[in-house]
């Protein structure tokens, strides 16, 4: 079972070592990059291209690890009870399974997404270090132990909005998603828009890499980000020479596609100005 990438996602030959040296040691991946740089996408890629169902853990900041488990609604419980429902003599009924479960019981292997790990508590990852170990878990209301059928596939993201713990990261094969280069932006490119004319393509392409290189950016436009810029472009059937002649003023044709604050859009207003005024 070895991923080769897909038509739809292009994956860099260290992205795809990387995915088989996780499933090779049947250890969770641990996925960090740029927002916008395709990691949630991978799973949904790895599931397709594997022929594996995808189960998604999508993580809040109120995200308890608990909730990947099970939840037993102990209040609906005594409420039932008090109207004489039948249902109170079996705890079961009120036992919602987490994605966890779901993935341990699963006939077939799957694929289990844990997306933004690091916006939950800090302690989040390490409440879950036994069960992604041992792929167990007990629950303590029926006095059984869940046990995975099949070792999932595990893909854990990452922004890198706090620290995960040493003892977490021991047990995650871990890898980074660089930002892609000219020639994997191409390639990204044309995997989404196929038939765009070359001459834009660079324009466009060198006004982006342009932009995130410019000093003092809160935030760099992303992947995501260039995606839809080069969309609006093409829906408005923009010319290579028509973006040229923006760029002479630093302000980019759509630019509310590729900057995302104020602070951003006013320094390249004030490089605007310094341009023009040493024309």
């Amino acid at each position: 079972m070895r991923f080769t990438g897909t038509d739809d996602y292009v994956a860099t030959e260290d992205l795809k070592v990387a995915v088989n040296a996780a499933i090779t040691l049947e250890r969770p991946l641990l996925v960090k990059g740029e927002p916008g740089t395709g990691k949630t996408e991978l799973a949904h890629q790895i599931s397709d291209a594997l022929g594996l169902e995808m189960m998604e853990w999508n993580i809040k900041s109120t995200t308890k690890a608990q909730q990947g488990l099970y939840e037993y609604d102990a209040v609906s419980r005594l409420r039932d009870s008090q109207l004489g429902d039948e249902r109170v003599n079996d705890v079961r009924n009120y036992i919602k399974k987490g994605k966890l479960w779901q993935a341990f019981t699963a006939d077939e292997r799957v694929v289990l997404l844990i997306d933004e790990i690091d916006k939950a508590d800090i302690e989040f990852p390490n409440d879950l270090l036994q069960e992604l170990d041992k792929m167990e878990f007990y629950v303590y209301e029926t006095g059984e132990t869940v046990v995975a059928k099949h070792r999932p596939i595990i893909i854990i993201t990452s922004n890198n909005e706090k620290e995960l713990p040493d003892a977490f990261l021991r047990r995650c094969f871990f890898h980074y998603i660089r930002f892609p280069d000219t020639e994997t932006m191409r390639k990204i490119v044309d995997v989404h828009f196929p038939n765009i004319k070359q001459d834009l393509l660079e324009e466009a392409l060198t006004q982006f890499y342009k932009i995130r290189e410019t000093p003092n950016l809160k935030k760099k436009p992303s992947t995501s980000e260039v995606l839809d810029w080069l969309k609006l472009l093409l829906s408005e059937d923009l010319s290579a020479e028509v973006l040229r002649e923006d760029a002479t003023r630093n302000l980019p044709k759509m630019h509310g596609a590729l900057l995302k604050n104020e602070q951003d859009v006013h320094l390249f207003e004030r490089l605007a100005f310094v341009a023009r005024k040493h024309r």
